[in-house]
């Protein structure tokens, strides 16, 4: 399998490790950065770039996931989800790894480098990697909702609405502006 990672000063020496014990379990590696330690580096472009390399992998049919990291894995998570088809989910535990595949089919992992020590933080990542999508319906169909959100917008109806109160959605004030992307 394909590998995308990415971090910032934080997950440096993390990141170095990690490309490591992922070819010696056979997977390709695809470091997006950065190639060296500076304190004052932002991680943005670097996840970002992780994770449109996962997206562009994947619709190409190339069995590709990826793994981004900072301190906390917070912004690295935020960063990654910026990307039209990605699915970052912040991973701290082998459930939140493993629930992220099975019920989210996320395709990029965050993990926050200094909250975990090495072994803790490899145990999530291989549990995420051979981790497959359930497939089951329920998953799926809030998979395609969120989707259908990303590409234009659209919601499913709001319960409240049927009991006299407006979707919150129809106030002029909606933030969604499709035209921005």
């Amino acid at each position: 399998m394909r590998i995308h990672i990415a971090t910032d000063h934080a997950g440096l020496e993390f990141s170095t490790q990690l490309q490591h014990h992922l070819a010696a379990a056979g997977h390709e590696v695809v470091d997006h950065g950065p190639v060296e330690y500076d304190p004052l580096d932002d991680y943005p472009a670097f996840c970002i770039r992780a994770a449109q390399a996962v997206v562009r992998d994947q619709t190409a049919g190339i069995e590709t996931l990826g793994v981004v990291f900072g301190g906390s894995g917070n912004g690295e998570q935020m960063a990654a989800n910026k990307v039209h088809g990605a699915r970052a989910a912040l991973v701290w535990s082998i459930a939140t790894a493993e629930l992220a595949r099975e019920h989210n089919d996320a395709n990029v992992i965050a993990i926050g480098a200094r909250q975990h020590t090495f072994d803790e933080a490899v145990s999530f990542i291989d549990r995420f990697i051979e981790t497959p999508f359930s497939g089951e319906e329920r998953h799926a169909r809030r998979i395609a909702q969120l989707a259908a959100y990303e590409q234009d917008g659209t919601l499913a109806p709001d319960p409240r609405a049927g009991a006299g109160t407006a979707d919150v959605l129809d106030a002029d004030e909606s933030s969604f502006d499709p035209e921005a992307g």
